[in-house]
């Protein structure tokens, strides 16, 4: 959480604070909302691999809550300007105020996540957006980074390094 970023917030680091536990999720003392226009950005580094299979969103009971949202994986630091690219799975949101309506992803495409961008690029009309939980759900494995391994390529094969015991052919005659 303390990797999280939000982009377009009103206030500083209350991006942050819709993610919350599940039992949680009905605070609504905790919430996010807009500043410029309509649409949040979140950018959520895992620590560690994660297989996505759903996420809840939960908003206001008016059109200030999102109606749709696109998801991004494994693009750190994804700023508006990337959210031309064609996101990995697009959904369109109903109005969910007890946060237990949950979208199910593609898990062939979200299998493999160690990066997460939430796109809340639309409302139901009104000038800000307003979000009070998101949830995911899915399994966390650990990280499994390879370290850098340093070799030497041949170009053409040094003859002093591959050094080939000579076998001298010998012939025995059976009389």
């Amino acid at each position: 959480l303390e990797r999280l970023q939000c982009l377009n917030e009103s206030r500083e680091g209350s991006g942050r604070g819709v993610f919350k536990p599940w039992e949680e999720r009905t605070d609504r003392s905790k919430f996010v909302e807009s500043d410029a226009d309509e649409e949040l950005l979140f950018n959520i580094p895992f620590t560690g691999n994660v297989k996505l299979k759903g996420i809840i969103i939960m908003g206001e009971d008016d059109d200030s809550h999102p109606s749709e949202m696109r998801l991004y994986k494994n693009i750190p630091q994804m700023s508006f300007d990337d959210t031309d690219r064609e996101p990995d799975q697009t959904f369109s949101l109903n109005r969910d105020l007890t946060g237990e309506l949950e979208y199910a992803t593609k898990i062939s495409r979200f299998s493999n996540v160690y990066h997460l961008s939430i796109h809340i690029s639309k409302n139901f009309g009104a000038d800000t957006t307003k979000v009070f939980y998101i949830g995911l759900r899915g399994e966390w494995t650990e990280l499994r980074r390879h370290e850098v391994t340093i070799c030497n390529y041949e170009a053409s094969a040094n003859p002093a390094d591959h050094k080939v015991h000579q076998v001298t052919p010998q012939t025995h005659f059976i009389s």
